[in-house]
């Protein structure tokens, strides 16, 4: 088990459009593992690489649903190539931004195309918790965080709160 150190607001990294993964190795398949290690750790239900400092198309998640049953997926160069038109708000979270929450609207239902751990096409059809956790996600991979798809006011106050917890915490 390896615990990979998660960035937080203000590296670069974050902020970077991840190149794709021009071939799944075994390099790639330990960065999943990884990566689901320090996600299980950090309490999240969703990472992407370049949370973890690695700036390549490379995202984890662990989503419950309702049934008691969980959605685990390790997506390889994922592309949302459908959304639904209808949309939810709900409260988001991030691992780079620990303590705040917002709500953000987003698609109640994605469709998602990628590559598994082994190399191998896979398609998702997402709804819910793991359509909004995909799409968070994804968005990290481009260089986007949650608290972009705030108002500018929600922005500014969650910011603000940042920079009040961080000067607090050293």
């Amino acid at each position: 088990m390896a615990l990979l150190e998660i960035r937080l607001l203000g590296a670069k990294v974050l902020r970077e459009k991840a190149p794709p993964v021009e071939a799944v190795t075994g390099e790639t398949r330990r960065l999943i593992r990884d990566m689901f290690d320090t996600m299980y750790d950090a309490e999240g239900i969703g990472l992407a690489a370049p949370q973890v400092g690695v700036s390549e198309r490379v995202l984890v998640v662990d989503v419950p649903d309702g049934d008691d049953a969980r959605h685990v997926h390790a997506l390889v160069n994922p592309v949302i190539v459908e959304s639904g038109r209808e949309t939810d708000k709900a409260t988001e979270g991030c691992l780079s931004l620990p303590g705040l929450e917002e709500t953000v609207v987003r698609p109640v239902r994605v469709t998602v195309e990628g590559l598994d751990p082994g190399g191998e096409p896979v398609r998702i059809e997402a709804e819910g918790l793991l359509a909004r956790a995909l799409q968070h996600e994804v968005d990290h991979l481009d260089g986007i965080l949650f608290i972009d798809r705030l108002s500018p006011l929600k922005r500014s106050m969650l910011l603000s709160k940042w920079r009040k917890s961080s000067s607090a915490a050293r």
